[in-house]
């Protein structure tokens, strides 16, 4: 078969590097499942061996029931074959370092539990592994997967748009270009990496990500920086799209508030790691943010500055952390990488593995 229903060729010049999907999941099922789904329709590459690898973080839900009954259903309904790992202490950043020294070699393909995958998305992957030898990281869109449920004031584009929106997007063009310090960089969400930048580079940071469903981050953009800073090459490819599921409870105010709180305290953290007094102009942004806020005629122009309000908080609360916490706890700098940083995990993956 050298294409599928959407006469995209299937067929790569000569063999792939194996692409390891890894999926980190926590207690959504649900999700987990919709996710899989797509991925299983997405067409598979010619000459390319492709495994799912799912980490099960701190689950207490059904979701190790759900792969079981996968794994044992796989050869029947002609699947990817998937392995998968429990991780028992909470943190997306504790879930992707307990894969990394499961996956030996090739591409690690990074989806993450509330993304669907486009049709053509393992393909386009494989080629650009194939086009851009150079890099060492390969990154694509990032997508809402809007539905029409959603409130109208998300497609905004006026001075009072929520920006950036709860729900990730990243797209930065219609052209294949390369990503430099200059950025945006790409988050975790829809980043391929090949296994051995890890070896050059080392694990994810623990300090930062989200624990459990807390509104942590900023794991993904520490490592995307630090690769950066070390001169690792990131390619962007914009066939290599995935859609984010639209959660309506993102889009409450409360939500926004709290968010954007959280991103720009781990901003602080990631770009100013060794900044622990907090600078005075923080103090009188607050202000004239509240002042702006409470003078306002507009909903839309008092939520805006509601949310620029939240995120000046975050921001103090960063400098916060840093005075808070040893230098030893910082993100580590590319040169200060652990020596044992890829040693054998002390538990054992889970056993029943499909081939």
């Amino acid at each position: 078969m050298d294409g599928d229903e959407s006469g995209i060729s299937t067929e790569t010049s000569a063999k792939v590097a194996k692409l390891t999907v890894v999926v980190c999941t926590h207690n959504r099922v649900q999700l987990l499942a919709r996710t899989l789904e797509s991925l299983n329709r997405s067409a598979r590459p010619q000459n390319c061996d492709v495994e799912l690898l799912i980490v099960a973080n701190a689950c207490t839900d059904s979701t190790v029931e759900f792969l079981r009954s996968y794994v044992g259903r796989r050869d029947q309904e002609r699947w990817i074959p998937l392995r998968w790992v429990s991780e028992p202490i909470a943190g997306k950043s504790h879930a992707l370092n307990t894969a990394l020294p499961l996956v030996h070699d090739g591409i690690l393909v990074f989806v993450d539990d509330d993304h669907r995958v486009d049709v053509n998305y393992l393909v386009q992957v494989a080629k650009a592994s194939q086009a851009h030898p150079h890099a060492g990281l390969i990154c694509g869109r990032v997508l809402a997967d809007w539905d029409g449920r959603e409130p109208s004031w998300v497609h905004d584009t006026g001075p009072y748009r929520i920006y950036p929106l709860p729900i990730p997007n990243y797209q930065q063009s219609d052209q294949t270009k390369e990503i430099t310090r200059e950025g945006p960089a790409p988050g975790g969400g829809n980043l391929c990496v090949r296994r051995e930048v890890f070896d050059r580079i080392g694990e994810f940071s623990t300090q930062l990500g989200p624990h459990g469903h807390d509104l942590g981050g900023g794991e993904d953009s520490d490592f995307v920086h630090r690769c950066l800073a070390a001169g690792e090459r990131i390619q962007y490819v914009p066939e290599i799209l995935q859609y984010h599921y639209v959660d309506l409870e993102r889009l409450r105010l409360s939500y926004l508030l709290r968010k954007s709180f959280q991103r720009s305290r781990s901003g602080v953290r990631i770009n100013f790691p060794h900044t622990s007094s907090i600078p005075r102009y923080m103090w009188r942004k607050v202000a004239s943010y509240l002042f702006r806020a409470g003078l306002s005629a507009s909903w839309a122009r008092t939520r805006f500055f509601l949310v620029r309000v939240a995120a000046a908080l975050g921001e103090i609360r960063g400098f916060m952390d840093n005075a808070a916490k040893p230098q030893s706890s910082q993100p580590y700098d590319p040169g200060d990488l652990p020596a044992d940083r890829h040693a054998k995990p002390s538990h054992r993956p889970e056993q029943d593995i499909a081939e």
